[in-house]
């Protein structure tokens, strides 16, 4: 049976999780990013990527594999390319400085791409899609992780979910939500598979194979087997795609030599890649923006299938959630509950945990 849910303010959510981070000797701006990070992935509804994961990255970095202190170094600075090697630092810094880099050398050369290696897990792709698209540019951001798929046709996985995100902004300000896509290259990311784990449900058919090769709706058979690729082989060949971009390209580990943030005593080896291009040197951005608003309202405007009550453009759900939950209060299943008493309970913190 689904677990009962529990009601939390998600500033003080935050300010708990920025907390816990700093208890494990992160500085502030980054124990403040990662939580934030975490926070927003649960009001845009996206609890798979959310303070389900407080514990895991905590452990992680009690365990040294991934650093309290993140020290990146610039090991390739070229004008419109850089290269950043993370020395195993937090994820979600690492992610977000080659995000910023990105913005600044596209305004300065029309297109950044900033590929970093030696990092970790940094949460969820859009995240940082979405500063660079609010920046007036398109971003496309991918990463790779450890192994939960098979090559098409295999049965050994040595394939990560590999996520990808693709940003663009739709107005000069916020009335319309960013057009957003990130997704992974699994027919479902494997924090779904631990959500649905930690309601007590059952997955759908199709997400997963056990290592017999048949299918399962069992999470934790899921977990400890084979995921399956969206669409295929087409997902397995994007899969691939991402890993090239953010492992061999990067200089970062790729296929079985990346670790997944689930494993929290193995070095991650992730890379990630990231480019931003100025619209501005394609076309006036308001120009751009009124193609955006005319392309996303045709999306809008098509007659409805049944049992659908409106169609929404990539991103457009997830504002409608952010609205509801801020206005609301997030709602956390219980297992994911008890997890951060646990972790109040060991960092002495019970008092700032919202619960």
């Amino acid at each position: 049976m689904p677990l009962v849910t529990q009601t939390v303010n998600p500033t003080q959510l935050i300010n708990f999780a920025t907390a816990a981070y700093e208890s494990a000797g992160v500085p502030t701006p980054d124990a403040h990013l990662i939580a934030d990070i975490l926070v927003q992935a649960d009001l845009w509804g996206h609890q798979s990527h959310g303070v389900l994961r407080l514990g895991w990255y905590l452990d992680r970095i009690r365990n040294g594999v991934m650093k309290a202190v993140s020290t990146p170094e610039f090991v390739v600075d070229a004008g419109a390319i850089a290269v950043i090697d993370g020395h195993d630092g937090v994820g979600h810094a690492l992610a977000m400085l080659p995000t910023l880099e990105a913005i600044k050398r596209a305004k300065a050369h029309g297109l950044g791409a900033v590929a970093v290696r030696n990092s970790n897990h940094f949460g969820t792709c859009m995240y940082y899609t979405r500063r660079v698209a609010a920046a007036g540019c398109v971003a496309m951001l991918t990463s790779n992780g450890g192994p939960a798929m098979a090559p098409w046709g295999g049965r050994k996985k040595i394939v990560g979910t590999n996520p990808f995100s693709v940003a663009a902004p739709v107005s000069a300000d916020s009335s319309r939500a960013p057009f957003v896509v990130d997704m992974a290259a699994t027919g479902v990311a494997r924090g779904k598979i631990y959500l649905a784990k930690n309601k007590n449900l059952p997955i759908p058919l199709g997400w997963a194979i056990n290592n017999e090769g048949a299918p399962t709706t069992d999470p934790q058979e899921a977990i400890d087997s084979i995921i399956l690729p969206m669409a295929e082989h087409k997902g397995y060949a994007i899969a691939a795609m991402v890993d090239m971009m953010s492992g061999v390209l990067s200089g970062s580990g790729f296929l079985s030599a990346v670790h997944s943030p689930y494993k929290t005593a193995e070095k991650s080896n992730c890379g990630h890649f990231v480019i931003a291009m100025d619209i501005a040197k394609f076309q006036p951005l308001e120009q751009f923006h009124a193609r955006m608003q005319a392309f996303t309202s045709e999306i809008k405007s098509v007659p409805l299938t049944k049992g659908f009550d409106e169609v929404f453009y990539p991103g457009e759900m997830e504002n409608k959630s952010d609205a509801k939950f801020r206005r609301e209060g997030l709602q956390l299943p219980d297992d994911t509950v008890a997890d951060l008493r646990r972790i109040a309970k060991e960092t002495e913190l019970e008092g700032k945990l919202p619960l």
